[in-house]
């Protein structure tokens, strides 16, 4: 293939299939089949399912998964998680577990604003727009009356709207900075609705503004768009017990195992390195719900990892003490999300998901992202901490390695015995396989 194809967009799927088919693979025929054979056999739901994007040939399968017997604030919930990467799952199920017969998972929602931004050159007196915007404020909170009244009828709307010189950073840069409350939708098309109305209200009051010459009634609107930053959109969680209540099989003496931990968190927090493998493994949990519930995971993790860096450093985003002989591991999280409109009302599973979680509310859902990424990250530090990361995962990953070489029955049954007394690798595995089939 060394030349653009015109009008792709336009062929039906079965041509475009085709014609990706012919260009890029040996048998053409076994690459239709294997896109055909992930279509849902439904053709409604393959017909909803084909119109979620553009130019879909196929559906994507990841696997969804649950994590029962999480407690949180005194009530338990089973977590919906929909994620490919081996042991994640089981790892949040253990670690509910394990909190489960300690008081469980405590969450607060500390605030649910959202932000917008409409970005805009004005050339001349710093002053004489100050009293601009001060004079004319009323009026964009009016010209989006027919944007707002739905989402204030819900309790939601524009909270404020400030004017920021931000010409330290670039020369003749301005920003219309507003505040939101969206309830229990994630609220972007919303925001960026209000925001345009914005930019539209600041272009023309600009223009009639007696006091403006010529040169500053010319404002230029670069952009008028939400952030996924929102770094006052937070909710935390947290799990506590006194120091002896941590002992179990692999935490024989709770105080080291404590003193231990609180250790690999600290480093987490000082050591950008490691932060980011740590942060990580926080993601695993919060990504996997956060897209089982129809959710935008991108801005999620965005604005999660500009978070981290809030104080100039990339650090931990969980947190752990010991105090008067209690332990307690935490984290605050910023996260914009939605229980009403995009996906949320349209792909069956993650209605699915919703109704599992008893048809929460954008801040109930909040808090069940985060425990989840607070049980990923204390399953993963206690392996850290205890026996080693690569024991659990790599059994996890065991059957990976299994399938990838299409072991039969009777050969799984060989390789999973033997490996219960015997290091899991990549390798050890093949050469086992091997010798088996020799």
């Amino acid at each position: 293939m060394n030349k653009a194809i015109s009008g792709f967009s336009k062929l039906s799927k079965e041509e475009k299939i085709k014609w990706i088919a012919n260009q890029y693979f040996s048998t053409p025929t076994e690459a239709i089949s294997l896109l055909k054979n992930y279509w849902n056999s439904d053709e409604k739901t393959q017909k909803l399912h084909d119109e979620f994007i553009e130019n879909t040939i196929t559906n994507f399968y990841i696997p969804l998964g649950v994590a029962p017997n999480f407690l949180i604030n005194g009530k338990y919930s089973t977590i919906p998680m929909a994620i490919e990467e081996s042991s994640v799952v089981a790892a949040a199920a253990k670690a509910a577990k394990f909190w489960s017969t300690r008081g469980g998972f405590k969450t607060s929602v500390i605030n649910t604003e959202k932000i917008g931004q409409v970005h805009f050159i004005y050339k001349g007196d710093v002053s004489k727009l100050n009293l601009f915007f001060a004079q004319n404020k009323s009026k964009f909170f009016a010209e989006t009356e027919s944007i707002t009244t739905n989402m204030q009828k819900r309790g939601g709307g524009i909270l404020d709207i400030i004017l920021k010189d931000k010409t330290d950073l670039l020369p003749n840069y301005f920003q219309l900075h507003a505040t939101f409350e969206t309830k229990d939708s994630m609220g972007a098309n919303f925001i960026n609705s209000c925001l345009e109305q914005f930019s539209k209200t600041l272009k023309e009051e600009a223009h009639n503004y007696d006091l403006f010459t010529e040169t500053e009634k010319d404002i230029e609107v670069v952009m008028s768009i939400l952030s996924n930053y929102v770094p006052n959109c937070i909710v935390r969680a947290e799990v506590s017990c006194p120091i002896t209540d941590l002992e179990e099989k692999h935490i024989l003496n709770p105080l080291e195992f404590a003193e231990k931990f609180v250790q690999a968190v600290q480093i987490a927090e000082v050591e950008p390195y490691r932060a980011v493998t740590h942060n990580k493994g926080i993601m695993n949990g919060v990504d996997a719900v956060v897209l089982a519930t129809g959710n935008d995971f991108r801005a999620v993790e965005a604005g999660i990892h500009a978070y981290a860096s809030r104080n100039g450093k990339y650090s931990s985003l969980s947190h752990a003490k010991i105090e008067n002989g209690i332990f307690t591991f935490w984290l605050e999280i910023p996260l914009a999300l939605g229980t009403v409109g995009g996906l949320t009302s349209l792909h069956p599973l993650v209605k699915l998901s919703l109704e599992m979680l008893e048809k929460p509310s954008a801040k109930e859902l909040m808090q069940f992202v985060a425990v989840a990424g607070l049980a990923q990250n204390f399953a993963a530090l206690r392996s850290l901490t205890t026996t080693g990361i690569q024991e659990g995962h790599m059994k996890m990953h065991l059957n990976n390695i299994i399938n990838q070489f299409e072991a039969n029955d009777e050969e799984r049954i060989l390789i999973l015995k033997y490996f219960k007394k015997n290091t899991v690798s990549h390798s050890a595995v093949v050469t086992y396989i091997e010798s088996l089939r020799k």
